[in-house]
């Protein structure tokens, strides 16, 4: 090898000596940030795993996930997220399923889709006929009843509720507006019979009453204040004096027996946030606006004519409840009498699910 040739190589071999220990440098580094990311990952992993198994030691905690039911007239608990922070803190994830009415809601909850829902009185009395296996868990303060009416066209011949006599009247079968008509027609001397009954969800009934297909209307809110606005609806009777003991919310009887904490802790959140939403009623006008797209005056004359808050299932909520499922046999709209005391649980499982501030 000449001398030259040599030289050349000594220099080639200089220049890959920092080159290599650059590259070994970059390699180790990559390992190292490589290695710590993994260790925070899997810490972080631990950590939920760890947080989500003493969830599951807990008493009263069987699941790891529960499913709500909200109704699409708007639901301030979903929209809010008013539930999820304290079930996170359970190990318990959420998942929100929505629903027209109570009907469809209870039909899910029964087919074990659905574990606790929302819905007024009637729902359950036509899902406990059917055989459904579900349970009271909480009652919901009653309104003045001035969001859910009985209505006609502004310019409609109806002028009383006896002229309902022979008319097409609309509303959801097995739901609260159910229950108004089941009232009204007895206030004047008439029988479900003595009207064409016809039932359609909400959405399909707003749009049937826009277009004037239908001669009156049992709806709730918001779509009651909508048509008041837009189409100048008149009331011939709202649910003022009716249905005097509220909603509810139920849940899947399996479900309750094996969780009452989470039940628990759903229950409490949902009536904190009841007692800010009455408090703020402009508030929850804008927090609802956007979900339910409609315009936030609206919205507020809607909140301030609904409740929010529970009550604790007394006797007398419950007599009352028994009294709208006799009225209902009675008028031979369901298939069989029935003892809502069978959709009860024991009283010390109350005491395991029912916040201490509703008692």
């Amino acid at each position: 090898m000449t001398l030259e040739s040599q030289s050349k190589q000594r220099n080639f071999v200089t220049m890959k000596i920092p080159f290599l220990e650059s590259r070994r440098t970059v390699l180790k580094r990559i390992v190292q940030y490589s290695t710590l990311g993994i260790f925070a990952l899997s810490a972080s992993f631990a950590g939920s795993f760890i947080q989500r198994t003493q969830a599951q030691n807990r008493p009263g905690i069987n699941t790891t996930s529960v499913n709500l039911a909200y109704q699409t007239s708007g639901d301030i608990v979903k929209i809010k997220g008013a539930v999820e922070p304290q079930l996170k803190k359970l190990g318990i994830t959420v998942n929100w399923i929505p629903f027209p009415a109570g009907p469809q809601l209870l039909e899910a909850m029964n087919a074990g889709r659905v574990d606790i829902g929302s819905v007024g009185e009637t729902p359950p009395i036509f899902a406990q006929a059917a055989g459904a296996q579900l349970v009271y868990i909480s009652g919901r303060k009653p309104s003045e009843g001035r969001g859910q009416a009985l209505i006609v066209q502004k310019d409609s011949p109806i002028k009383k509720l006896s002229d309902l006599k022979g008319k097409k009247v609309v509303f959801q079968k097995g739901s609260s507006a159910h229950y108004l008509v089941l009232r009204a027609l007895k206030e004047a001397g008439l029988k479900i019979s003595d009207i064409q009954s016809v039932s359609l969800t909400p959405a399909e009934a707003r749009d049937a009453f826009l277009q004037k297909k239908i001669d009156a209307w049992a709806v709730w809110d918001p779509n009651l204040a909508f048509v008041q606005r837009e189409a100048g609806a008149r009331v011939l009777r709202d649910s003022s004096g009716i249905s005097t003991q509220g909603g509810f919310y139920l849940a899947r009887r399996e479900f309750a027996t094996k969780n009452p904490e989470v039940v628990r802790v759903f229950l409490e959140e949902v009536d904190k946030l009841g007692e800010w939403a009455e408090q703020n009623p402009t508030e929850v006008a804008k927090i609802l606006a956007p979900e339910l797209k409609l315009d936030v005056p609206l919205l507020e004359q809607v909140t301030r004519r609904r409740t929010y808050r529970l009550k604790k299932l007394t006797p007398s909520v419950l007599t009352q409840q028994q009294r709208v499922a006799d009225e209902y046999f009675e008028a031979k709209l369901l298939p069989r009498k029935i003892d809502i005391k069978e959709f009860l649980l024991e009283s010390q499982q109350y005491q395991a699910l029912t916040p201490k501030r509703l008692e």
